[in-house]
């Protein structure tokens, strides 16, 4: 009897630990999406965006000052 009860917490165990290591593996498709920004943020278009932003800014504080 203790031999079934210690193979059934073995198994549940084993469950338990397999359940929450597919549970917290990131999916392929939050890796695939986080490469996409990393590339979008290193585009030229972005980078444009961004310069043309801080080139209005820097006329705008050569205007007042």
């Amino acid at each position: 009897m203790t031999a079934v009860l210690v193979i059934v917490l073995v198994v549940a165990l084993l469950g338990a630990v397999v359940f929450l290591a597919v549970r917290s593996r990131p999916r392929q498709d939050e890796g695939m999406s986080s490469f996409r920004r990393h590339i979008d943020a290193l585009s030229p278009e972005a980078r444009r965006e961004v310069r043309e932003v801080h080139e209005r800014s820097r006329k705008h504080e050569d205007d007042e000052g």
